[in-house]
């Protein structure tokens, strides 16, 4: 086994061997493992007092910020209160001072009362209770041995919890599926009693012990799962149900929120009554002693537990399910199964096979994906505009996070830059002005690395520390707003964002101006400079001894774009950036572009709409093609413009490229990036996700300018559409994809064959080729 070892967080404390319920369905005592005849019926003081010590060495070891252990059984609350609580006082006493102590207990409910609850109550121990729907789906398996219902005692329980008293120490219902049950009573049961979570669990099985099927339907239990679905759908949700949330996160590319689904690695262990270590209950399901690691708390550690192979085999990912299972396109959701539903004693190593559930995952995996998609779905990938607005949202709660985490440190100039920016909010013109300005590209740069200088401890200084000042008095400035606004400026320049740099002093000189707008422009006043000494910028000044303006390049059919040269955050390319362009070159550039643009919108008229509506800024690069910013989106750098068909190109390559990342920083496109490697269709290099989905997309566009950078595209789609990593929403993108190169797939046919260059790194061309509120 390789990789680190995975320390425990989950511990599962046996305090009693015994049951007052017969469930016929119980793994503990109606499965292979009958180990439980040989337990003490109840824990022991030695056993908890090592316990407690072992958990207090291990939370230390690895320095855990909490720990969660479960009281178990048989059923826990036959230990009796005084037990229960000479439990919760020792691992509370242990754990003081070292990590949080999460405690749970998990129990039939038969025995709960007020006596226990308020024991509960005082050492915040959260209870969750068995409970498998209404009384004829939970008499079918949780009897008496005497056959008696259970189901009016636990239903009592569950009133227990339910009042105001107990309400916060619920914690929800454990349903196991039984496909024989009326799936819509049995949500219904449940969703009535108004639980905070319901898990449902598939009943333990193996291949050598496989699940009923009584009409031989391979997808029995997936089925009586979505018909689940469905009803919990069509009444509001009207509680989480934990197996659904977890299927709906890993298909947006989150992660499992259960051990029965996904890849994430066992943090798990169980304590018996005996002190005895072993491994997730359920493998009692497999064989006798599956789930033994012949480790105890009086003379083991947790590491050694950790370490032991058949832990380590449950924390592997990918890497510990069975081959076909790493092929399959829904083993990111699934993970394989619950690992004891893998055993299968005929087969080699015996958990190195698919799920005995493999065909029910599969569907109830792609049954929740085809009933939910349209609405998890995010419009920004489909609409442009609401591209942008995520983008926006994304910087705004960048920003928030940024003073958040400030808290307070900001300095004098920040705080006014802050409040004066509710004062430009409040102003209709205004709060357009600062969408403007903070949509500026550059400005996710100039956040981006505050927010980690701050987060890691060096501060804001120098240009980020001034650059919200200058935020706030360009957006005053372009909405008209009679508003002095104080800011910072150094080496004799002030730079505003979308605006220019004025220049006010000598090179190097620093200190405070106040910058206010007039009928025509702006005033830029230094602190304690004599009445009538302010530079006066008119909104159309040339470039002057004081004034360098951001340009705009208007050139028809080319859009309104910003040749900004000057921001001090413009420098987040690959290539480095150029110096200020002199005025002939600034129109050379204008010309040029405007000529590309022409060539696009008659080659690809969409997507130089597109372009239009979501590029606004072009900065100058000392070399290279055209590419996309590190952060923030509508910015393209771009190097010396070449002939007028090698632009466009680069043009329409950079802008591709900027909108994939754009959608990557608001949305999950996928998952797990680099666990599976993928061949190409227009090479032999094996890639990792992320670089195949990059290549096709800009192969597509370019595909739309030229057909023959369309060979290999439709392959690449279909490989995207079933890898595992791909995302509900990656899955958005691949099919507006299609449609937008569906007209031109012929024309790549009669071209397949030629030779097209590899894209290499996503460097150039296919040639070489929250938001916040201020207050």
């Amino acid at each position: 086994m390789t990789g680190p070892l995975v320390p425990f967080r989950e511990f599962v404390l046996k305090v009693h061997s015994r049951c007052d319920l017969a469930c016929d369905h119980c793994y503990v005592y109606e499965h292979a493992d009958q180990s439980w005849l040989t337990r003490p019926k109840v824990i022991s003081d030695e056993a908890i007092s090592w316990t407690a010590r072992r958990l207090a060495e291990h939370a230390t070891t690895h320095a855990l910020p909490s720990v969660t252990v479960i009281l178990h059984g048989g059923e826990p609350l036959l230990a009796g209160p005084a037990r229960l609580r000479r439990v919760c006082e020792e691992l509370g006493s242990a754990l003081n001072g070292i990590a949080e102590l999460d405690l749970r207990i998990h129990t039939n409910g038969v025995q709960l009362s007020p006596r226990y609850l308020d024991l509960f109550d005082e050492f915040d121990v959260r209870v969750g209770i068995s409970l498998d729907g209404d009384r004829a789906a939970n008499d079918r398996h949780r009897r008496f041995a005497d056959g008696r219902s259970s189901h009016p005692m636990v239903l009592r329980a569950v009133e227990l919890l339910r009042d105001e008293r107990y309400r916060h120490l619920d914690l929800g219902l454990l349903c196991t599926v039984d496909i024989h049950n009326d799936p819509v009573a049995v949500h219904d049961a449940l969703a009535g009693l108004e639980p905070p979570l319901v898990d449902f669990l598939l009943p333990h099985a193996t291949w050598d012990d496989p699940p009923p099927r009584p009409d031989g339907s391979p997808t029995a239990y997936a089925d009586w799962l979505l018909t689940v679905f469905d009803r919990w759908t069509e009444q509001g949700r009207p509680m989480p149900v934990r197996m659904f949330a977890s299927v709906l996160s890993s298909l947006n590319g989150g992660p499992s929120l259960t051990e029965s689904l996904g890849l994430a690695p066992t943090d798990l262990v169980v304590i018996e009554t005996d002190g005895q270590l072993e491994q997730v209950d359920s493998l009692k399901s497999a064989y006798e002693g599956a789930a033994a690691t012949g480790f105890d708390v009086f003379h083991n550690t947790f590491d050694e537990v950790a370490a032991h192979p058949g832990v380590r085999a449950r924390q592997l990912g990918l890497a510990g399910v069975s081959e076909t299972c790493r092929r399959c396109p829904v083993v990111r959701s699934c993970g394989g199964g619950l690992y004891t539903h893998r055993y299968r004693s005929d087969s080699g190593p015996g958990f190195d096979n698919p799920s005995v559930y493999c065909a029910d995952l599969a569907a109830l995996i792609r049954g929740i994906e085809e009933r939910t998609a349209a609405a998890t779905e995010s419009p920004a990938v489909r609409e442009p505009d609401e591209l942008l607005a995520a983008q926006l949202d994304l910087t705004r709660t960048l920003l928030a996070v940024l003073h958040d985490t400030l808290d307070g440190r900001g300095g004098a100039l920040w705080d006014d830059a802050w409040r004066l920016a509710a004062t430009v909010e409040a102003d209709a013109p205004g709060a357009d002005a600062l969408d403007t300005v903070l949509a500026h590209p550059y400005t996710r740069t100039w956040l981006v690395g505050a927010l980690e200088d701050v987060q890691e401890g060096r501060g804001l200084t120098g240009p980020a520390a001034e650059r919200l000042g200058a935020t706030v008095a360009a957006a005053a400035v372009r909405a008209g707003l009679d508003l002095p606004v104080p800011v910072a400026y150094r080496d004799g320049s002030l730079y505003l964002p979308t605006l220019g740099t004025v220049l006010l002093g000598v090179r190097g000189e620093r200190g405070e101006a106040v910058v206010c707008a007039g009928a025509d422009g702006f005033l830029v006043r230094r602190r304690g400079a004599a009445p009538g000494t302010e530079l006066r910028i008119a909104s159309e000044d040339p470039e002057g001894p004081h004034w360098r303006p951001v340009r705009v390049l208007r050139r028809s059919p080319a859009p309104g774009l910003l040749l900004d040269d000057l921001d001090p955050f413009r420098d987040c390319f690959d290539a480095p950036v150029a110096d200020r362009l002199a005025a002939e070159r600034a129109e050379a550039w204008a010309d040029r572009i405007a000529e590309a643009w022409a060539v696009l919108a008659a080659a690809v008229p969409d997507q130089a709409a597109e372009a239009a509506r979501t590029l606004t800024t072009v900065t100058p690069l000392a070399g290279g093609a055209a590419e996309p910013g590190r952060h923030g989106h509508g910015a393209l750098g771009i190097g010396a413009p070449a002939g007028t068909k090698e632009l466009a190109l680069g043009l329409l390559s950079g802008f591709r490229r900027a909108k994939l990342r754009a959608l990557g920083e608001v949305t999950d496109l996928y998952a797990l990036d680099g666990t599976w490697e993928h061949r190409t269709p227009w090479g032999s290099e094996h890639v990792t996700f992320s670089r195949l989905l990059a290549e096709t997309f800009e192969r597509a566009g370019l595909g739309l300018y030229d057909p023959r950078f369309l060979t290999g595209v439709p392959e690449a789609l279909d490989k995207i559409e079933n890898a595992a990593e791909v995302t509900v929403d990656g899955k958005q993108l691949i099919s507006a994809v299609r449609k937008e190169i569906s007209g031109t797939r012929s024309a790549a046919e009669k071209n397949r064959g030629r030779s097209f260059p590899s894209s290499g790194r996503q460097t150039n061309v296919l040639a070489s080729d929250q938001k916040v509120t201020f207050e």
